[in-house]
């Protein structure tokens, strides 16, 4: 093991800082302070103040001890416009800002709908999470209310996925046994959009629909497409299941196979020789070789 030691990239300590004393790495335009990023962030700020720090870098050598703004220009703008004089920020040891935001995994839906129950279930009002988040009353309740009908391992299959409120509501169109299979279709084929939901009701049969359903979904398939369609997905889901119990072995077996390729190419000898009599086969060794994961 490395004896290296790891470098911090933060002071243990955050300090409260003048705001006059944060130099901006970039402007905030016009434009931008009239858009709606802006808006929601200084509604979210008046609600319930400021969560996340802004990330400052000090100046060396600057008189009057001044920073220099890496990350959160628009919560630092946010709150000169309402009056703030000074912001608690983390004191970065290093001036680069290019890692901060998008190393950032944005909010989906689902996590966004526990935060909002959490929000309800501590006291804190729909109207004020509305207004904290600059977005209609009713925007707030279709969240809280988009896992209703949604069994529990269909909400664990998506629950990191960009799998908005519309399309969840779809599957309440079937039972949960359908759920957790049109689940596992959507992350496989990685779409997560009404249209191909709507296709996949479409070839449920009848009794995996819900009672409250009276029928499909219309389709522009006729019956023996949406048929078609049924048992190719079905065997569609086998073969997952398959490549899924065998995955672990055989990306195993892939790895120790590289490493004998990569020596057995090395060797000058056996390449010489198999460039001069089997290049087909030195050039497919050297793809093993050279991918980083069966994907490749």
């Amino acid at each position: 093991m490395s004896n290296t030691e790891v470098t911090l990239g933060f002071c243990m300590e955050g300090k409260a800082l003048p705001i006059a004393a944060i130099l901006p790495s970039r402007m905030v335009g016009k434009e931008q302070k009239q858009g709606a990023k802006y808006a929601a962030v200084l509604a979210s700020m008046r609600e319930v103040g400021l969560i996340e720090p802004p990330v400052v870098f000090p100046i060396v050598g600057a008189s009057g001890g001044q920073y220099l703004l890496l990350d959160g220009h628009l919560r630092v703008e946010a709150l000169k416009d309402l009056g703030a004089e000074e912001v608690f920020c983390l004191i970065s040891t290093d001036d680069e800002g290019y890692t901060y935001n998008h190393k950032v995994n944005r909010l989906v839906p689902i996590q966004e709908h526990f935060m909002i129950t959490r929000a309800l279930e501590r006291g804190v009002t729909e109207e004020r999470i509305a207004s904290a988040l600059k977005v209609d009353v009713q925007n707030i309740r279709l969240k809280r209310n988009m896992l209703n009908g949604i069994c529990l391992e269909a909400v664990e299959l998506l629950k990191d996925k960009p799998i908005s409120v519309a399309p969840l509501g779809l599957l309440r169109r079937v039972k949960p046994a359908r759920q957790i299979e049109i689940a596992e279709m959507l992350n496989l084929v990685g779409n997560y959009g009404c249209p191909y939901i709507q296709a996949l009701i479409a070839a449920t049969s009848q009794e995996l629909l819900t009672v409250h359903v009276t029928k499909k979904p219309k389709a522009i398939l006729s019956p023996e497409s949406v048929a078609q369609m049924q048992r190719e997905m079905e065997a569609l889901q086998g073969e997952l299941r398959r490549h899924e119990d065998s995955y672990g072995e055989n990306f195993l077996n892939l790895v120790i196979v590289r490493g004998f390729l990569a020596k057995l190419v090395d060797n000058t000898r056996v390449e010489r020789y198999l460039s001069t009599h089997h290049e087909e086969y030195l050039s497919g060794f050297q793809k093993v070789i050279s991918s980083a994961s069966l994907d490749e």
